[in-house]
């Protein structure tokens, strides 16, 4: 599963606006990307082991990671060279997908070249600066003695250790964005580019590399598993139907721009053998006629269950939104609309999580709702089964995290999750009821430690 991260215009040096005389103060200079070697240094984050005293030091060694997931992004420029990379250029036209701007958007740190620094290099991929922003504001206070994480963002660090701009920035990639670069589409999945997946609690554990002790929780504070797991799922949905809700990318000529539907609805496996049937489930949230592609509603689903656990007095309207959404693109009819009112219900749904306060009994209380007789029957198509064996696993982890479930029996429960995970394997092979009974057997095994 590939993971990972704007909400917001994220603090890069702004005008400042002095209403009562309309007086503006001169932009200051644009901030400058120092690259990875800026960071790389025995006495930063180049250290071999992690033994700094206040950060581990190590950092660029896990970027650097050649065969874990951890040093994916150090591997995206080098993915646009290989074999693959160069065959979906080709179909595409694009000339060499190493210098083609619809690629570097997200397989590099693709800075103006007038903002690159001298030790800047476009082939380390997906560098430090990628997620942490330009450095040139933030990094001397960044290394001060007495600098602080807030001194940092004032200049311009973007703040990850927030779980809806975190969000933000591993959706311009994982999700998409309306800037060159920064947008996947049906063209370039049908030249062999794949499906973008997304779920950021499991995507920022993918990429942890710092130790939460008492140094890091007084700086920022520990990671909520859970409220980044329910975040990044109301994240997606925005960014999804807000960039829905442009003209320019939601139609690819005479065609709907089809990589916003479920990929696996059309594509199957097809012949004329007459006796092979493939079962019709009508989907509770969705009226939409048959036949017609469903808008790809993964984080939707997942979403919807988060609310009525976390934010209920939110959730009803979520829910009537994405109903309304469903419909509005099966007819054709009021989709800019629709699409802003669910972007507009999601945005609610993040300020809610956001301000819960934590429960004792939360992730159990997910994991209930997941596999209750409300959502379980949205699980008709592979993606959202997906997400949801994702979502599982996510809070069986915060579970163990928070103390409320042993490591020894996450490993008995995990014989269950592996064969929901079996049921997603391939989406030619997967049958919705098989999948259902998969995941109701690993959510029982968890409900009964409660």
């Amino acid at each position: 599963m590939a993971r990972i991260l704007a909400l917001m215009a994220l603090i890069t040096g702004a005008l400042t606006t002095v209403l009562s005389g309309v007086v503006m103060a001169a932009p200051g200079p644009a901030p400058v990307f120092g690259g990875v070697a800026t960071c790389a240094g025995s006495t930063c984050h180049g250290r071999a082991q992690g033994n700094g005293a206040v950060v581990r030091q190590d950092e660029l060694a896990h970027w650097q990671d050649p065969a874990s997931p951890a040093g994916a992004h150090s591997r995206a420029y080098a993915a646009l060279a290989s074999p693959r990379g160069a065959r979906i250029a080709a179909a595409l036209g694009l000339g060499p997908a190493t210098s083609a701007a619809a690629c570097l958007g997200c397989h590099a740190t693709n800075a103006p070249p007038a903002q690159r620094g001298p030790r800047f290099v476009l082939s380390d991929g997906v560098g430090c600066e990628s997620c942490h922003g330009a450095s040139s504001g933030w990094i001397a206070s960044h290394y001060a003695v007495r600098g602080t994480h807030a001194d940092n963002i004032a200049q311009g660090l973007i703040a990850l250790d927030r779980p809806a701009v975190r969000a933000g920035v591993c959706l311009d990639c994982h999700g998409g964005a309306a800037r060159p670069g920064h947008f996947v589409t049906h063209a370039m999945m049908a030249a062999g580019h794949p499906r973008l997946v997304f779920e950021l609690d499991l995507f920022s554990a993918l990429q942890t590399h710092w130790n939460e002790d008492a140094d890091y929780a007084a700086r920022k504070r520990r990671s909520d598993h859970l409220r980044l797991w329910a975040v990044g799922q109301a994240q997606a949905v925005r960014r999804s139907a807000s960039l829905y809700a442009q003209a320019g990318l939601r139609t690819q000529g005479g065609f709907p721009q089809f990589t916003f539907f479920d990929c696996h609805s059309c594509h199957r496996q097809i012949d004329d053998d007459p006796a092979r049937f493939k079962p019709l489930e009508t989907n509770p949230a969705r009226p939409i006629t048959l036949g017609t592609p469903p808008y790809n509603d993964e984080n939707m689903i997942l979403l919807s269950a988060a609310a009525r656990v976390i934010a209920p007095a939110a959730g009803g309207g979520f829910d009537t939104a994405a109903r309304a959404f469903h419909g509005a693109v099966s007819a054709g009819r009021g989709q800019d609309a629709a699409a802003a009112r669910l972007a507009a219900a999601a945005e609610r749904l993040i300020t809610a999580f956001d301000a819960a306060p934590a429960q004792r009994d939360t992730a159990f209380a997910l994991v209930a709702a997941i596999a209750d007789k409300t959502t379980t029957p949205r699980f008709t198509d592979y993606a959202g089964s997906v997400q949801a064996v994702m979502a599982i696993d996510t809070l069986l982890g915060a579970l163990v995290a928070d103390g409320r479930i042993t490591v020894g029996a996450a490993a008995g429960i995990r014989a269950n999750l592996a064969r929901a995970y079996a049921a997603v394997k391939a989406p030619n092979t997967y049958d919705p009821a098989q999948f259902r009974a998969a995941l109701g057997d690993a959510t029982r095994a968890i409900a009964v430690l409660r």
